[in-house]
């Protein structure tokens, strides 16, 4: 085969490889997950949303950054209470690169782990050693709800000068004090527990005591109310039995001023009450110069 017609295939194959990437390099895709940032030379001109989409082949490119959300956890954090106690923290972030803002994230960080370590990373250090310093380590551990919100309000306001990050929630997983505190925390809770053992007691003991003087107030209230009822008794007893004298005493007298009465106006009342009780017989024995009952001989 001449040279000429060598060289002109090989052109040929060169041309269509050449056309082949211009049109390979003329597209791109972006996923939903994800924003396409355009860059021409290698400068930032704007960003691409999710789809088909076409630029300049060899000039411009497209470099994506993932808006996807993503935790960073800080372990082991070093940190003290109020009360100087010292304590290890476990500190979760949850967040994600600002769809709108990917531009500005490329331009300055070049990626969002970047943009983590740079940014993110110290304000974490710095505003959860600031807001762990306000609790005393009993508070942060009863607190724990409240303590979680002030620490991630501050590390969002510590961002909010860098919109191209969206914190969703701060976590704090772990306080791990030092084993000489949790000794000290667990003498106190037995020492708490025992002194509400000794109130319980006492609650109790005072309890039976005012059961004891409440059964005694009653017994005590029965025997007076039984001395009472048979003081009364003995009252009414006394009263009937002074009436009944007192009545009977009346009719004796009544009976005997009548008698008298009697006697008075009917001499022989005598003589026939003697006849009504004289049984009929005669005396056998006589004294001399004595006269025969009921028999009058002239």
């Amino acid at each position: 085969m001449p040279k000429g017609n060598i060289r002109g295939i090989i052109g040929a194959i060169v041309a269509v490889i050449f056309l082949a990437i211009i049109a390979a390099g003329s597209w791109y895709t972006v996923d939903q997950t994800e924003r396409g940032v355009k860059l021409r030379y290698g400068a930032v001109i704007g960003t691409a949303q999710p789809g088909l989409g076409f630029k300049v082949p060899l000039i411009d490119s497209v470099e994506k950054v993932s808006v996807k959300t993503f935790t960073y956890t800080w372990d082991k954090m070093n940190s003290y209470s109020y009360d100087q106690q010292p304590a290890d923290l476990k500190i979760s972030v949850t967040l994600r690169a600002s769809p709108d803002k990917v531009a500005d994230l490329y331009a300055k960080f070049g990626g969002l782990d970047t943009a983590v370590k740079q940014v993110v990373s110290p304000a974490v250090n710095q505003q959860v050693k600031i807001v762990f310093g306000r609790y005393t380590a009993v508070k942060a551990i009863q607190e724990r709800g409240p303590l979680n919100s002030a620490i991630k309000d501050a590390i969002t306001a510590s961002l909010k000068d860098d919109p191209m990050i969206t914190i969703e929630s701060v976590q704090l997983e772990n306080i791990e004090f030092s084993a000489n505190y949790l000794h000290s925390i667990e003498q106190r809770m037995l020492a708490e527990v025992e002194v509400q053992k000794l109130q319980q007691n006492a609650e109790r003991e005072k309890v039976q005591a005012q059961i004891t003087v409440t059964q005694a107030t009653a017994k005590a209230n029965a025997v007076r109310a039984e001395a009472q009822a048979a003081a009364d008794a003995l009252r009414l007893n006394g009263e009937a039995r002074a009436t009944n004298i007192r009545i009977t005493g009346e009719a004796e007298a009544a009976a005997i001023e009548a008698r008298a009465k009697a006697l008075g106006t009917n001499p022989n009342l005598v003589t026939l009450v003697q006849a009504e009780r004289w049984n009929g017989v005669l005396p056998t024995t006589m004294v001399p110069g004595s006269s025969v009952p009921f028999v009058s001989v002239k």
